[in-house]
């Protein structure tokens, strides 16, 4: 998982994390930092942050893109990586520089630790609670506006899987658009000629539509609102008539009925809570 996360790290795209930090840092600061002018220029402090309860650690590019942006920290020293479970009260780096760039940055670097710790503890919840099963855990695309690509991240460093990264990068049909296009089999083959390389997935709230899009030329069929009963007659369906498409269950999804879906051989889950119902992790900086 480590070395996934660094491969993942190595590949994220900068001028998102550059992006989605100078507009925090903006959005804060303004016309400057009336309060920490106050501070003598020259002032250099040591500070160190804690975690004040366990969780899932993520957000080290977005935390140390802050301080590089606002320059004067000599030193950031990492004590865990992201992806780590940390325990509480936990040190989770340590810094040495400028006073005014450490208590300007504070607060947008914590922002986004606590955010993104929070999407990826609550994606492990999940991820546990399938364990020893083949079923995948999928994000969604309710996400924090401005925060899609780092809350995707997160849910990769909770072991999760992420599912489209927006409208662009694979097809998701769902009922306005079967309904606009004349029927299922009309806009998966409309998909098919547009684009036939990209992930083609269509929606369906019916077993007799299941069976219609079974017979498709569909890649994955996400059972939207399924009981756990029909998830059940939707797999063995599948596994009779289409073996090759994967099936995907959505809505209404909690930690309650998450192992009984499991157990049905869905293969995947999508859950829009792992990023949209966001309980911050208490974090904490304290000057030295």
């Amino acid at each position: 998982m480590k070395d996934q996360l660094l491969d993942l790290s190595a590949e994220l795209d900068l001028i998102t994390i550059t992006q989605a930090v100078t507009y925090a840092l903006n959005e804060d600061i303004g016309s400057g930092d009336l309060t920490s002018d106050l501070i003598d220029k020259s002032a250099t402090v040591k500070a160190e942050v804690k975690v004040r309860e366990a969780c899932v650690l993520c957000g080290i590019p977005w935390f140390s893109e802050v301080f590089q942006q606002l320059g004067g920290i000599k030193t950031i020293k990492w004590h865990y990586a992201d992806g780590d479970t940390v325990p509480t009260n936990s040190v989770i780096c340590t810094l040495l520089g400028s006073a005014r760039s450490l208590l300007t940055g504070e607060r947008t670097a914590l922002n986004l630790l606590q955010l993104l710790s929070s999407t990826a503890t609550t994606t492990k919840v999940y991820v546990d609670a399938v364990k020893g099963s083949d079923t995948k855990i999928l994000d969604t695309r309710k996400t924090i506006p401005g925060l899609r690509a780092a809350q995707k991240y997160a849910v990769l460093c909770g072991g999760g899987n992420n599912h489209r990264q927006g409208l662009f990068d694979a097809f998701l049909i769902k009922e306005n658009h079967i309904s606009s296009c004349g029927g299922i089999r009309t806009a998966v083959t409309a998909a098919r000629k547009k684009n036939p390389s990209v992930l083609l997935e269509i929606e369906v709230e019916t077993l007799d539509e299941l069976s219609i899009a079974l017979t498709s030329d569909a890649d994955r069929i996400l059972l939207d609102n399924f009981s756990i009963e029909k998830i059940q007659e939707a797999v063995l369906k599948r596994d009779a008539c289409a073996p090759h498409i994967k099936l995907e269950a959505s809505g209404s999804i909690d930690l309650k009925k998450i192992k009984a879906l499991a157990k049905t051989k869905v293969d995947y889950i999508s859950i829009g809570a792992l990023t949209k119902n966001v309980k911050a992790i208490d974090f904490s900086m304290r000057i030295l």
